[in-house]
């Protein structure tokens, strides 16, 4: 039979299941060939017959429909090698040709976010070895103060710090019978993402299962109250209007709840024991004691032991163990990030090589540089700590390779304390640093740190996208030309260094952890480019190794870089020396393996600064420039010669005669250098004059005479960033129908006006049929600032309906660079026309206005670029009042911190405290130390931030601006940890100031006038008016008045802190605005009213010495409280206060450890309680109460002593307060203490009365009248009434008694689900000691 053709037909049939009511729609697919033309009616009627078979399978089917199409070819060979790229970068033909260099006899640290070992692809090598042989994590995180020691077990259980009792697996070995115990708040660990999961399920299952019948049964109640009672009686009996109150309370309760739901996560014991060979831990995931259900470690080095912490969370978890078993550190991961890129770098998967990493044969090494507990961010602490474990391994292993696909952006390179470290790994223990430039594209200079450290010896690694990812990894419809990603950062770094050594593919569907619940998943950016290359160095190395030939991190460097393949099509700054080839550097570190230069690095300083590369911005007209350069070789030293005596014959021996050449023809440079072991200068002349608008790049490559074919020895990269003309009378940019294909970059730089203070960028299309996706970039680099200090960042979707628009500030006199780049996905050409306006208004007080009180008006002249609308603004927003530490210890750390040989890290811990009148949002800033990480002369800056009961409420660390936290009203304590080497540093900064910003209640706004008349009088205020080019316009702003001061609750020197703008032009007055910065005299006060009668010093003295001994008396105890109370009552015969005094003495009206319990007697004496009644009727008695009332219902008091009679007369009802709630109190305790029902009957009769006497002169919700409220409630069972009380305790002086009285009454109600949810956040919510750093 010929086949002719093929039709398809497509049966859409509707069913339904037995275990379900809806109707499902399937589409079954028929595919018929058509045979030759004579015997198609007999293969027509056999499809027919095939087709009603198939039919019958199916009983009550309803046939919808049919539609008949022409099959269209189906492509199964899948672009596999597409997902996890290798052909690319030579990394298949390679491993093809040389199957035991897959990177055997290899370790790959990784510094990332943590690494899964249970994940797939990265449980064994290529050789069946374990894959991830050591786990740290190296931020703290998982940090768990286990110094508490056990040695007692009392039936076989032990008491754990959150008070539980653990059962000890008889099973358990351990000789020396000392058990250690500790806490650990798994939610510390978690990354977000799981965090939210594992909140949303403890809800769902935890809560809701018993709020949701619970709300629903309150309302009901309450419903059939108002129904059988309320609305049959109108005036309701004080029985019935405390019941009605009762079942409201609990509503109000319920809801409140609900809405303040947060879920502080579960607190698990550990622990901790030597089992006589390692350490082993145990975490008590059962949080009821059960340590035989829950998992017990080993330490991972020892053991590789790991599990999932809980079935839900599926979070990979190993132990390690510092200090003696003072420290237990729990290894989780703070993201998948880290597994991701340990899955390309070294992943393997036998049954499926597609998926396999560049080296699967290598080993890794996790350690932990994300902080959970930041976001994943990662800290000083953390990096340092990871350097010093890479110098502590290398004693028992080699470290080859280190991936790092993490960084920031720096304000300065060439120092910093972590890059001094960094460089001390590379240069002294002979590991090749593999790290990505980042994220931060299309504009130049936006490399990150590292690479951009003091010494150029690490890898940079740009993102590449080539065609096969295109079409699998990211599903496009269309195969592109291969090229960098639009977001790849670009070099050179901010002083003219490369930045980037080579480029490799930026994505990956990779292996990820299991707590993602999935297998893998597709990410990008330099982040998968770097581990891409660090699996390639790892396959180099191996390769060397199995030839026994010589490297170092500074051969395989230059190597990479020599043999890279250049993209011609693609920028130098987004590939470096091109993308990675594999093959091409193994044929150069085999061949060329013995050369003068393979233990050599280059020191490069350009200019004065000391730059490690040319980069100038030049101005039209700018002369020649000569630029001194000096060469300097460094040797690799090895870290058991400390002394580096195996250097000296090195250092002599050296020497290489270098021909210098590659530069482009407006570059002039010497043709020669004789290079030895000596700092060598030389003099380059540029010339910018004859180049054209744009960048520019070249490089001076250094090549050795005797073998020019290994490449160049070391290459001194040059940038020149030529602006292109402004017009003076209308400076702007423009273009028209500029075609942009994907990846397209157009590139435009200028010298910003010295009056602009604002840009505007418009594109617009004519083509309705398409949109297209741009990532713009506008940014300028200014001395001792990064990068993201003046940039604006965005992606726009360009469309015919209307211009896009986007403004951004800039900085007049600086070139700035404008980039318009189509994204590298967005298919298919479009043709736009843009332009780039200047705006100014520019005051004289440069970035930052500041108004002091004193001043009272600051005069600011405005100038304007051209005619511009002004409207000024000047808003308030912020409090920043400073503190100095309240405490300030300095003490050396653990082993775990000392740098190898002998360096010890001293930590400084300084306290602030501080108060919070009303709930705000707060940000702690340390302005000396904030917004510096790489560059930071310090490792450590973190801080953590406690309420009042030691519960933590926040953690931040090197970057303010990301870390702010809502904080109620009340006191908390900021504790502030720094470290560093050299202790005379640290003892500088025993008296830190800290800044604590608050966000205002209502934003405070200046007033502006035109003249200084106008604001000297308070006079008419500027609104707005136009300013053209030329002139000079003069405003006046005002401080803020006393009024608005005294309502923010000031003091003095404190700091307001806000904005102010210019533009009466939107698109100005959102990017064009100045810090504003208000310093305060301290708020007005009222003076105290003077007494008119003349008073005797006697009396004074009498009288002070009253309201001494009467605030000394409830500090004092035993025969001594008689004493002291029976003296006061003979000196001062009739003072009340003495009496109340004494009751607080007895029975303190704060103390929470008094309040009541729901199913306890009160542990007192009946004779006690009827002394507090004695006393407190000595009291109700003294006070005419009818008097009293008389006076409270007064509206105005005409009388000229009238402040004299209201203070007396206040005095009289707090105390008559004091003595009924000190009376209701006892009769409470002598109620439950009663025998018989009719003692009880009398004793309620007495309550309701004293009540009833209360309620007259204020609310139970009144400060002194709150804990005999909740005494009341709790006598009564009126547990909804109680709740309420209790929450405004805790709002005012939150304490775990209160909490435990809480607990109590929602057991009394039967919500169980409330009261588990209370008693699980206790260890949280009131911990013994702060947490470790």
């Amino acid at each position: 039979m010929t086949a002719l053709g093929r039709i398809s037909y497509h049966i859409f049939t509707k069913y339904r299941t037995n275990y379900s009511r809806n109707n499902f729609t399937v589409r079954m697919t028929i595919t018929c060939v058509l045979p030759e033309l004579n015997s198609k009616f007999s293969q027509v009627e056999q499809c027919g017959q095939n087709k009603k078979e198939d039919v019958n399978k199916y009983e009550d089917i309803n046939v919808i429909g049919s539609s008949k199409m022409a099959d269209a070819p189906i492509d199964c060979d899948f672009p596999v090698w597409g997902l996890l790229p290798k052909k690319e970068t030579g990394v298949v033909s390679f491993l093809n040709k040389n199957a035991n260099y897959d990177g055997r006899d290899t370790v790959i640290a990784i510094f990332d976010s943590g690494v899964d070992p249970a994940a797939e692809g990265l449980k064994v090598t290529s050789t069946g070895e374990t894959k991830v042989i050591e786990r740290f994590d190296c931020s703290g995180c998982g940090d768990v103060d286990t110094s508490t020691i056990i040695k007692k077990v009392t039936d076989g259980c032990i008491t754990g710090l959150t008070g539980r009792k653990l059962k000890i697996p008889e099973l358990w070995k351990n000789p020396t019978g000392v058990w250690r115990v500790g806490v650990l708040h798994p939610f510390s660990l978690y990354p977000t993402k799981l965090k939210e999961r594992v909140q949303e399920h403890r809800k769902e299952h935890g809560w809701d299962v018993g709020y949701k019948p619970a709300f629903a049964e309150a309302n009901k109640t309450l419903q059939e109250f108002e129904n059988e009672v309320v609305s049959k009686n109108p005036n309701l009996s004080p029985a019935d209007k405390f019941q009605k109150e009762e079942l409201e309370a609990r509503v109000e309760v319920l809801q409140a709840a609900e809405k303040k739901y947060h879920d502080l996560g579960p607190t698990y014991d550990c622990v901790l024991f030597h089992d006589g060979t390692v350490w082993r831990a145990c975490i008590d995931t059962s949080e009821s004691g059960e340590l035989s259900s829950s998992p017990l470690l080993g330490e991972f080095g020892a053991t590789q032991e790991h599990a999932h912490l809980t079935p839900l969370d599926e979070m990979t978890v190993s132990v390690n163990v510092h200090n003696d078993g003072n420290t237990l550190e729990v290894v989780g991961m703070c993201s998948t990030h880290g597994t991701h890129v340990a899955a390309i770098a070294a992943g393997y998967f036998p049954n499926e090589p597609e998926r396999n990493g560049v080296a699967p044969g290598a080993k890794i090494v996790s350690l932990t540089i994300g902080d959970s507990r930041l976001g994943s961010m990662e800290t000083g602490t953390a990096l340092v700590r990871a350097c010093i474990k890479i110098m502590e391994l290398s004693k028992k292993m080699k470290i080859d390779v280190i991936n790092m696909s993490y960084g920031e952006h720096a304000h300065w390179s060439n120092a910093g304390r972590i890059g001094d470290i960094i460089c001390e790994v590379v240069n002294r223990y002979n590991v090749s640093w593999v790290v990505s430039a980042g994220n931060h594209g299309p504009a130049l200079c936006t490399v990150g740190a590292p690479p951009d450290i003091a010494q150029p010896i690490l890898i940079g690694v740009g993102a590449y996208v080539s065609p096969e990812m295109m079409s699998a990894a990211y599903s496009m419809r269309a195969r592109l030309c291969g090229g960098a990603f639009s977001w790849s950062s670009r070099g050179p770094a901010a002083d003219g260094a490369a930045g980037l050594s080579v480029c490799a593919p930026g994505g990956a569907v990779a292996a990820v952890a299991r707590f993602t619940l999935r297998n893998c998943q597709l990410m990008n950016g330099t982040s998968m480019a770097a581990p891409h290359v660090a699996g390639a160095v790892a396959a180099l190395i191996s390769g060397l190794k199995a030839k026994s030939l010589p490297y170092s991190p500074y051969s395989v460097k230059r190597a990479l870089e020599n043999s890279a393949t250049y993209l011609s099509h693609v920028e130098p700054w987004a590939q470096g020396c091109g993308l990675l080839n594999i093959e091409k550097a193994f044929e150069l570190l085999t061949t060329y393996h013995d050369v003068p230069e393979r233990d050599v690095t280059f020191s490069i300083q350009c200019g004065s600064g000391g730059a490690k590369g040319v980069l100038l911005r030049p101005r039209h007209g700018d002369p020649p420039k000569d630029i001194g350069i000096t060469i300097e070789p460094h040797f690799l030293q090895d870290h058991h010669d400390m002394e580096n005596k195996s250097v000296i014959p090195r250092q002599i021996a050296f020497g290489l005669r270098l021909a210098l050449a590659g530069a482009a023809d407006w570059v002039s440079a010497p043709q020669h250098l004789d290079m030895m072991n000596a700092a060598r200068p030389l003099t380059v002349r540029i010339r910018t004059d004859g180049l054209p608008p744009g960048p520019h790049f070249t490089s001076i490559n250094a090549y050795d005479v005797s073998c020019v074919e290994k490449g160049p020895v070391f290459r001194v990269p040059v940038t020149v960033l030529q602006p292109q003309a402004l017009a003076p009378a209308a400076p702007a940019i423009s273009a028209a129908q500029v075609t942009f294909k994907p990846a397209t970059i157009v590139r435009h730089f200028v010298i910003v006006p010295p009056e602009a203070t604002w840009g505007v960028l418009r594109i617009s299309t004519a083509d309705a049929e398409k949109t297209g996706r741009f990532l713009v970039h506008t940014m300028q680099l200014l001395p001792r600032q990064s990068c993201r200090c003046h940039e604006t960042q965005k992606m726009l979707n360009v469309c015919a309906e209307a211009p896009t628009v986007l403004p951004f500030h800039v900085v007049g006199g600086v070139t700035l660079e404008v980039v318009i780049a189509k994204y590298w996905a967005n298919i298919g050409e479009l043709s736009v026309d843009y332009s780039v306006e200047f705006h100014g208004l520019k005051p004289d007080f440069g970035s930052r206005m500041v108004l002091g009180a004193g001043e009272g008006v600051r005069a600011v002249l405005l100038s304007a670029l051209r005619l511009q609308d002004v409207q000024p603004s000047a808003q308030l927003k912020y409090t920043e009042p400073v503190f100095r530490p309240a405490e300030s210890k300095l003490t050396p750390l653990t082993s775990r911190d000392v740098i190898p040989p002998s360096r010890q890290i001293y930590q400084l811990i300084n306290t602030y405290n501080f108060h919070i009148a009303k709930a705000t949002e707060v940000s702690p800033i340390i302005s000396l130390l904030c917004d510096m990480l790489y560059e930071s002369e310090f490792e450590s800056q973190m801080w953590m931030l406690y309420n009042s009961c030691k519960q933590l409420m926040a953690v931040g660390d090197a970057y303010p601006s990301k870390y702010s936290v809502k904080l109620e009203k009340g006191d908390y304590t900021l504790r502030l940890n720094i470290r560093h080497e050299n202790k005379s540093l640290l003892e500088k900064l025993q008296e830190l100031p800290a800044v604590i910003q608050q966000r205002l209640q209502q934003p405070i706004t200046l007033d502006v006038y035109c003249s200084q008349p106008q604001a000297l009088t308070g006079g008419k205020k500027f609104t707005s008016t136009s300013l053209a080019s030329g002139t000079l316009l003069p405003l006046y702003f005002t401080s803020v008045p006393s009024e608005k001061i005294s309502r923010s609750s000031l003091t003095v020197g404190q700091t307001l802190s806000g904005t102010v703008t210019f533009a009466k032009d939107e698109l100005g007055r959102k990017v064009d605005s100045y810090a504003l910065h208000h310093v305060c005299v301290e708020a007005p006060r009222r003076a105290a009213p003077r007494d008119k009668e003349k008073r005797a010093p006697h009396d004074d003295y009498m009288d002070a010495l009253k309201d001494f001994t009467t605030n000394w008396l409830a500090k004092i105890e035993g025969d001594k409280l008689e004493q002291v109370y029976e003296e006061l009552q003979e000196k001062f015969p009739g003072y009340l206060g003495a009496h109340i005094a004494y009751l607080h003495a007895l029975d303190s009206p704060t103390d929470a450890k008094k309040l009541p319990h729901a199913n306890e007697e009160p542990d007192v004496t009946m004779a006690w309680c009827e002394q507090l009644i004695t006393i407190s009727e000595k009291v109700i008695k003294a006070i005419d109460q009818d008097k009293l009332l008389a006076y409270l219902g007064m509206k105005n008091d005409t009388r000229s002593d009238a402040n004299k009679i209201k203070q007396e007369q206040e005095k009289q009802r707090g105390y008559l307060i004091d003595a009924l709630c000190r009376k209701g109190t006892a009769l409470c305790r002598l109620r439950a203490l009663a025998q018989s029902s009719s003692a009880r009957e009398k004793i309620t009769e007495a309550l309701t009365n004293n009540i009833h006497d209360l309620l007259k002169f204020t609310d139970l919700t009144d400060a002194k009248a709150v804990h005999y409220a909740v005494w009341h409630c709790f006598t009564f069972k009126q547990w909804g009434r109680g709740i309420k009380l209790l929450n405004k305790i805790q709002e005012e002086r939150p304490s775990k008694e209160v909490e435990e009285r809480l607990i109590e009454a929602y057991t009394a109600l039967g919500w169980q689900f409330f009261a588990a949810a209370a008693h699980g956040a206790v260890p949280i919510k009131y911990p013994s000691a702060y947490r470790p750093f």
